[in-house]
């Protein structure tokens, strides 16, 4: 059933078995499942089914630590979240971003990558992209054979691609919508969590819309659901009970915020870099039906270079992904494609309409990897101002002075709006020298050339440059992890193994927010895993309580 909170005859039951605060890719993953188990749910969404400038200022907010996009545009405020405009990247972390890395401050998940099996399956099922494959055994589909690099130092992992277009849109939510245990309140903002007098669970959560509206939501179970930003902001906030904020007697809610930091790590020489290059392209479409869902054959995949993790335990460093990518000078600025790419994204609106601008740019350009990027590739990389660089998406050190904090202004309904300092520490660069090291190393081992590292990895201090020449994604990837962290020890951090806040029986944290490190795989995967599993959680609950009754 869907409601709307901003239709003054509207006066829904907001009583509920399970309510769930945020309908992106955690929350309807999440519905969904509860729902079908027989959970009486309600799904509030902060904003409608389409961008909404007003709602979306709700996360104006100022970056007072390194350089990042605006907080404003960073997440998209409507049903579908900001998968609206998701690439489609899909991998899972690997065994050793979940332990405990003694030289890794702050590492190690409560569980391993087999507590998420299950979940990585059915985040598998729901993203329609094949047999659950990531590791080498990949190139075979590919018909030819991985690089030959030492798989102590380098291995050779995958993405793979959910080519859907806004997977998780109101438009594809007709079963929720539909669904007889399940109700969607749209513009209905959390602005206070109410705690008990004893902050040991929650008594009821109060909502709000932007005509002044406001109610209480009353039930068993809650759960954020918000984004890495917005859930430590909404914890942060809720402090008449628990004067720091709900959850947060340890001081551990909005810090140990991470991102996935882009760069240039450097310039690759061989005269074999062409064919290099060519076996680490953008994307692979697999051989076999095009559309075909129920299989593999027809879902894109991508290699990725990363460091084996005996190399991350030889070197003391961070688990990192280099892709390859052919590029004319730096000081020539951005390309016209580039800057187009920009202008959709960043510039216009990400309303219905622009985005179907910015998914058609993302056709053609699936369609130039598939059909022109061999042949025009092969020209350019000719040309006398080419070079082939090696780019990162690293994985950034758990660093509890990274946090989202507070601010002493207000958006529009009162609650104080969150500000992100986000800080690196010496480690993150350590990785990258390392890195460019020990590829240069490689590369001279195998006798097929060297590695240029880029100048700035040795300048002294912590700050990594912003060159926008770097991609379409030059700072980071947008994915927000750590700020409500999972940990057994309530010191170090703010949800347990199961996802429940710490001290809160009926209190729990869906998606990246709960990440204690990020690896390098883009975290969607992950975090619809960890919401099958948090759904498995919350029916034996219910089970139990039956049986107990």
């Amino acid at each position: 059933m869907l409601l709307d909170f901003a239709q003054p005859a509207v006066e829904p039951d907001l009583r509920a078995g399970v309510c769930i605060v945020g309908a992106g890719a955690a929350g309807v993953t999440l519905a969904r499942g509860l729902a079908a188990h027989g959970l009486d749910v309600l799904l509030l969404e902060s904003g409608g089914f389409d961008h909404d400038p007003v709602t979306q200022s709700l996360g104006v907010g100022e970056n007072v630590g390194m350089p990042y996009y605006d907080l404003h545009d960073s997440r998209l405020r409507f049903f579908g979240g900001t998968t609206s405009i998701w690439g489609g990247r899909c991998a899972p972390l690997d065994n050793i971003d979940f332990e405990t890395r003694d030289w890794v401050p702050h590492s190690g998940w409560p569980i391993g990558r087999e507590d998420l099996a299950e979940g990585y399956r059915a985040a598998h099922r729901d993203l329609e992209i094949g047999e659950y494959e990531y590791g080498e055994a990949l190139w075979q589909t590919l018909a030819t054979d991985p690089p030959p690099f030492d798989r102590d130092r380098f291995v050779t992992p995958f993405w793979r691609f959910d080519d859907l277009k806004e997977r998780f849109s109101a438009r594809r939510a007709r079963d929720l919508l539909e669904h007889p245990n399940v109700r969607i309140l749209i513009h209905a903002n959390a602005i206070h969590l109410q705690a008990a007098a004893s902050a040991e669970g929650l008594d009821r959560l109060l909502i709000a819309n932007l005509s002044g509206r406001q109610a209480e939501v009353r039930a068993d179970i809650y759960v954020l659901a918000c984004g890495g930003i917005e859930n430590a902001r909404l914890l942060l906030a809720s402090r008449d009970v628990e004067p720091e904020g709900v959850g947060n007697r340890h001081d551990r809610v909005g810090r140990f915020f991470l991102e996935h930091a882009h760069g240039r790590l450097g310039r690759l020489h061989s005269a074999s870099a062409f064919d290099l290059w060519n076996r680490f392209r953008k994307r692979f479409p697999q051989p076999g039906n095009e559309d075909g869902r129920e299989s593999s054959k027809g879902v894109p995949i991508a290699p990725v270079l990363a460091p084996a993790p005996a190399l991350q335990r030889d070197l003391g460093i961070l688990n990192t992904a280099m892709t390859l990518k052919w590029q004319r000078d730096p000081r020539r600025g951005m390309p016209v494609v580039q800057r187009m790419y920009q202008n959709l994204k960043h510039q216009l609106e990400p309303n219905r309409k622009n985005r179907h601008l910015w998914h058609a740019y993302r056709g053609v350009a699936a369609w130039y990897q598939k059909r022109l990027a061999i042949p025009v590739t092969r020209g350019l990389a000719a040309l006398p101002d080419r070079r082939l660089n090696v780019m990162i998406r690293a994985e950034q050190a758990p660093n509890p002075h990274s946090r989202v904090r507070l601010s002493q202004s207000r958006d529009a309904l009162g609650l104080p709006r969150a500000d992100l300092d986000w800080q690196f520490n010496e480690q993150d660069k350590h990785t990258l020298r390392q890195l460019a090291q020990a590829l240069d190393a490689e590369l001279g081992r195998l006798g097929i050339g060297r590695f240029e590292p880029e100048p700035w990895l040795f300048d002294a201090g912590l700050a990594w440059p912003v060159d926008p020449t770097v991609g379409n994604h030059p700072i980071g990837g947008y994915h927000h992890m750590g700020t409500t962290r999972m940990s057994d020890d309530p010191k170090a951090g703010v949800v347990d193994r199961h996802c429940a806040v710490h001290g809160y029986s009926n209190l729990y944290v869906a998606g990246s927010s709960v990440f204690p490190t990020g690896g390098w795989a883009n975290p969607t995967l992950t975090i619809l895993a960890l919401a099958h599993r948090l759904k498995d959680h919350l029916v034996s609950r219910k089970v139990a309580a039956r049986f107990a009754s």
